[in-house]
């Protein structure tokens, strides 16, 4: 019987991953791997690792010669030593479309808190203060551009959602070609992309390219009073930058759903800071899209088992289930 290690959790039970595999003859065992020793512990005698968290190291995989697939719980796969798995054969897979319209929505939900200054507001009148000019003057909008990094299905899903709300919608994303990109988007690059926008949402991959992408470089070149909003992987914005473009007012506010560690740790300068607005990475959450996206992630296993290869291949590989 193929087995499957679920590594690690934080859902309240597991019924549903259970089901989707046990339906298809697949056994699954619940670890707790929190170290590679713990899951090369583990995953000795299994088939398949459903991951949520654990980084999958090359050690690990090495280790491990009966592992055919890690299909991880989640569209990123920056946990996966992807270049070890192709180089062992094992298949890596993923579940790249299950929060679409969730991200894109909380994204648009943090730029225009930023410039309507509602967290603001809030703060305020909770203080005693009941006073529309309590925060300045706010900016309308329709005379804006937003700035979209990143051009995949959620950037382009922001695009749609966004372009009756701006007046203009600018991206930057050098791996389309330009017959992808929208009617209604115009194309940039990053700098200038940075140097026009007023609102900048971020909806890369986080890879070695795109790693602290978002520095003082491109930041430095943002008009005074600017946005900044990250739905994608914390590591693609520099939170020193970040926090100096605040402090010398080139940006006005910044709203983050993923930091480069999580949770923040309690001497963060992000915490309290009057210009940031902070969500827990729940930007992809919504009770349909969780469930989607645990389905689509033990679907993978079950696909390969039966013909193979998974569903959603980031890495193709050449181990098959033992018979």
């Amino acid at each position: 019987m193929t087995r499957a290690l679920f590594t690690e959790h934080d859902y309240p039970d597991v019924d549903l991953e259970r089901g989707v595999l046990e339906a298809a003859g697949i056994e699954l065992v619940l670890g707790d791997c929190k170290t590679e020793d713990a899951l090369i512990s583990e995953g000795r005698d299994v088939d398949a690792f459903l991951v949520q968290y654990a980084s999958i190291t090359e050690k690990v995989i090495r280790a491990l010669p009966h592992l055919g697939i890690v299909s991880r719980i989640g569209a990123g796969f920056d946990t996966v030593d992807t270049v070890a798995c192709a180089k062992h054969g094992v298949w890596v897979a993923n579940s790249p479309d299950y929060g679409v319209g969730e991200v894109a929505t909380h994204a648009l939900s943090l730029v225009l808190a930023l410039i309507r200054n509602v967290v603001g507001y809030h703060r305020d009148v909770n203080a005693g203060t009941w006073y529309y000019l309590s925060s300045g003057r706010l900016r309308r909008a329709s005379e804006m551009t937003l700035g979209i990094v990143g051009l995949g299905r959620i950037g382009k899903r922001m695009a749609h959602i966004s372009r009756n709300t701006f007046k203009r919608v600018i991206a930057c994303d050098p791996y389309l070609i330009e017959g992808d990109f929208p009617a209604y988007v115009e194309r940039a690059d990053l700098g200038s992309l940075f140097e026009q926008s007023d609102a900048v949402s971020v909806h890369t991959p986080l890879n070695d390219e795109t790693r602290g992408m978002i520095d003082e470089r491109v930041l430095r070149r943002m008009q005074p009073g600017s946005f900044l909003v990250n739905t994608a992987r914390g590591a693609v914005v520099s939170i020193d930058h970040l926090l100096d473009a605040l402090d010398s007012g080139i940006l006005a506010g910044a709203g983050l759903d993923v930091l480069p560690v999580e949770p923040p740790p309690p001497e963060s300068r992000l915490l309290g800071h009057p210009k940031v607005i902070l969500t827990p990475h729940a930007a992809f959450f919504s009770e349909q899209s969780e469930v989607e996206l645990r389905r689509k992630a033990a679907q993978n296993i079950v696909s390969w088992a039966k013909n193979g290869r998974p569903d959603y291949v980031v890495v193709s590989g050449t181990r098959r289930p033992r018979p």
